[in-house]
């Protein structure tokens, strides 16, 4: 059986929208969630006072089992579709949309946008549009959710379709391009399989235009860039030793493969490549593998370095400049905030040096330039001084490794993307 090519999806839109109810009806319908478990969790939910939740339970309830097993991403789930192998990240509510969307080991080649039929577009709704389009997602679906409560209505969809488009157009999507599919996510109407109930509707369920619309980025492409294996972890093996574990974003990673470890500057060969127990000839972008290097010490390398080879070393910034969106702070941002950073799987203050430009994130219009200050719902370019070496890489050429988010307080405050980065001198 050839393996189907890999899609990451991310769900977003505003609570209550019903996200996880349609990723579980999804995965339900699809035969990815069996009858026996469901039935099992439509008891829970019932016991739990939760009666019309039980697909929303698939999710939570399975994201619980599965943070028991280690498995390195906790809210995602699979199905397939005709041309694909699909991973759902499911993002409930915006602070761990942020953390999945990009921090997360995956990124999202393309994102599903709920919006309730009922409640229409929210704050929330308008702040993940901006957001996606910010962060480069280009390939966007709009779900029009809780059909049931509006009585199946052509008109109210036409509605919602025309008052979500002017939203899409204010950020660079063109509407036009984009599916808008009418869906009833706890009744499973036209999720993935067609509904009597939406008898005016011609067009696709959910999951054929998952199928139909979204585009993985080429693993060829990926794989052309140059080696970047972000870290996880590194386990101590006995008989082996020290065996750093992490997911190949770009670039090919072979025995014999002479690489370096960033910032930690540690150097080595490769001596094997696994994944699921299984020595293999060669990982490349997606693949989340186990190696081996002779000499490794456990203590030379930690989660958060970077593998590179030694003919092209991940670079280490001595500073970057970017673009952020500033998404909740609860004063305002200047000069001089030092803030902890989230990009790939590091975790390292930053120091706010200089605020560039102040864009309008709607229009992305500039709308001063050197700002004392910024905060939420703005825009900006600014310039990030690392407080301890770092591993960053410009979007255009290595965009898994040039997003970030922005963390403090216990919560996101920001996200954005590397523009430009001044290597630190060896």
């Amino acid at each position: 059986m050839a393996k189907k090519p890999h899609l990451n999806v991310v769900f977003i839109g505003h609570v209550d929208h019903g996200k996880s109810t349609t990723i579980g009806r999804l995965l339900f319908d699809t035969g990815f969630v069996p009858e026996n478990v469901m039935r099992k969790l439509k008891e829970e939910a019932k016991e739990a006072g939760k009666a019309t939740f039980e697909f929303a339970f698939v999710m939570d309830r399975l994201k619980e089992e599965r943070e028991r097993g280690l498995t390195i991403d906790l809210a995602h789930h699979e199905f397939e579709t005709d041309k694909y192998h699909v991973t759902i990240i499911d993002a409930p509510g915006h602070k761990d949309f942020i953390k999945n969307m990009i921090t997360g080991t995956s990124q999202s080649d393309g994102a599903v946008l709920m919006v309730s039929a009922k409640d229409g577009i929210q704050e929330q709704t308008k702040e993940h549009i901006t957001l996606s389009k910010t962060l480069g997602i280009d390939q966007i679906i709009i779900a029009i959710n809780k059909m049931d409560d509006v009585n199946w209505s052509e008109d109210k969809y036409n509605e919602m379709k025309e008052e979500i488009s002017k939203q899409l157009k204010l950020v660079g999507y063109k509407p036009e391009e984009i599916p808008f599919i009418p869906v009833s996510g706890y009744h499973g109407d036209n999720v993935a399989k067609k509904s009597d109930n939406l008898p005016w509707w011609k067009g696709k369920t959910l999951a054929q235009a998952i199928n139909d619309t979204f585009i993985p980025p080429s693993v060829e492409t990926l794989s052309k860039l140059p080696l970047r294996m972000p870290l996880q972890d590194v386990y101590t093996i006995t008989g082996i030793g020290a065996v750093p574990v992490g997911r190949v974003e770009t670039g090919i990673i072979k025995p014999g493969d002479k690489i370096v470890f960033e910032p930690a500057g540690v150097a080595g060969e490769v001596k094997t490549v696994e994944m699921h127990h299984q020595q293999l000839p060669q990982a490349g972008p997606g693949d989340n593998i186990g190696f081996n290097v002779r000499g490794l010490g456990k203590g030379d390398v930690r989660r958060g370095d970077v593998v590179g080879h030694e003919s092209n070393k991940p670079t280490v910034a001595k500073s970057f400049t970017a673009q952020i969106v500033v998404m909740n702070h609860p004063s305002v941002i200047a000069v001089g905030y030092a803030p902890v950073f989230h990009a790939h799987t590091a975790q390292v203050a930053c120091r706010l040096t200089k605020i560039l430009k102040k864009i309008d994130p709607k229009t992305g219009q500039v709308t001063a330039e050197n700002p004392d200050f910024i905060k939420a719902g703005d825009a900006a370019i600014v310039e990030v001084e690392p407080t301890k070496p770092m591993v960053i890489e410009n979007y255009k050429e290595i965009p898994p490794l040039g997003r970030f988010a922005i963390r403090d307080m216990g919560s996101t405050v920001a996200v954005g993307m590397v523009m430009s980065v001044v290597k630190k001198k060896d």
